[in-house]
């Protein structure tokens, strides 16, 4: 969600467009229009709603009208549905970042994922549930509006409609969608939380898998794009429980490379060094070290590989260090959890973090570093313990 924008807030939660729902919503209203005549006849039949065709088709501009409304009326259920697992989740004491509308449907961001299977159960329910009451709200309106009011008619029979097939699309067992998280906490019950997780993301690829085929020879982007994002998250998630699991009471330290092993570099250095000993060391980033008139080591920056190759090859003689160098430093404390420094760096988009105690530089930990030690973990079948262990310097790299 990089392109959405504020436009308001309900229960303190920040409410946000995304520009992909400014895209979507009149290409809903297109297809919805388009087909206004052939689904009012499907309510009729259906729900017996009696819908005058010719008034709703009529005149030209009706059909868009309509379906404009109609678009509209689904992603206003979508929100209820998203504040529906927001509300729940704030109940349990977990704050909401916000609640985005996009390409496709809503995302309500929970600060912290619950790992209690009953709280999740709970969170991840409350939305099909919301989902269901919006339905019936629409069917209790669709009842009562006169049988004068066709375009009223048609909207709300419509959306009561959408709103429970909404629910029960939901609830299909494709981690992370609903039905899926429903399916976590479940096995949870009886397993480890990131084991159950890892089986719940695995069952939510395979039906995005077959949901994506099946979009395809149907020839439904919209079921590939939703197909695609099932998967992607789903291996995202899964990755991130299985991280946060192995890295469960480890610490920075624990991994950083200590202040002794590193290579760092002066400011008065010129960038045609800096690319020579790069290039040697085969290191992207340094901290950037200056010595005052008592010989006592002092932070000061950090230059990057990013940082100096604006520099034209030519002119690199004439430019230190200090020209280049990022001052303004992402740093961490070395007691702090390796789960918060990987958090941190993602949230930034940086590649390392600068480890201080106080004023002194105790390490520097990067994205490779925490990789590294993931991946062992991972491939000694988590018979490593990571807390405390000696090791030898990595390679600082973006």
């Amino acid at each position: 969600m990089m392109w959405s924008f504020r436009v308001g807030s309900v229960f303190g939660i920040p409410i946000k467009l995304d520009v992909t729902f400014l895209l979507i919503l009149p290409i809903f209203a297109y297809l919805i229009g388009m087909q206004i005549g052939e689904v009012a006849d499907i309510l009729n039949l259906t729900m017996g709603a009696g819908i005058d065709v010719a008034a709703v088709t009529s005149p030209w501009w009706m059909p868009w009208a309509l379906g404009l409304t109609a678009a509209l009326g689904l992603f206003f259920g979508v929100f209820l549905h998203e504040l529906g697992h927001s509300l729940t989740a704030q109940r349990y004491g977990f704050p909401i970042d916000s609640i985005t509308l996009w390409l496709l449907g809503g995302v309500a961001a929970l600060s912290e994922m619950p790992e209690d299977w009953k709280q999740e159960f709970n969170i991840a329910i409350a939305g099909p549930i919301v989902s269901v009451l919006v339905g019936i709200a629409s069917y209790a309106l669709f009842l009562v509006t006169p049988e004068s009011m066709n375009g009223a008619q048609f909207v709300l029979a419509y959306l009561a409609i959408l709103n429970v097939f909404l629910a029960i699309f939901n609830m299909l067992p494709a981690f992370p969608m609903d039905g899926g998280r429903i399916l976590r906490a479940l096995l949870a019950r009886s397993q480890p939380y990131a084991r159950a997780t890892q089986q719940a993301a695995s069952i939510g690829k395979m039906f995005a898998i077959f949901l994506g085929l099946f979009g395809l020879f149907a020839f439904n982007i919209i079921l590939i794009a939703v197909a695609f994002f099932i998967y992607i998250a789903a291996s995202s998630e899964a990755q991130q429980v299985t991280m946060k699991a192995a890295f469960q009471d480890v610490t920075v330290a624990d991994i950083m490379t200590p202040a002794g092993e590193l290579h760092t570099v002066e400011p008065d250095a010129t960038v045609a060094e800096l690319f020579q000993r790069m290039f040697t060391e085969r290191h992207t980033g340094y901290p950037v070290i200056e010595s005052d008139a008592w010989g006592d080591d002092r932070l000061i920056g950090l230059v990057t590989l990013s940082d100096a190759r604006g520099i034209d090859p030519v002119e690199r003689d004439a430019y230190t260090v200090e020209d280049v160098m990022t001052t303004d430093l992402e740093t961490i404390e070395p007691g702090s959890d390796a789960m918060a420094a990987i958090e941190r760096m993602q949230k930034n988009g940086i590649g390392r973090l600068l480890v201080v105690e106080g004023d002194d530089l105790v390490g520097i930990i990067s994205r490779s570093d925490l990789m590294t030690a993931f991946d062992i973990v991972q491939k000694s079948g988590g018979s490593v313990d990571l807390r405390g262990r000696p090791r030898s310097a990595q390679q600082i790299s973006q």
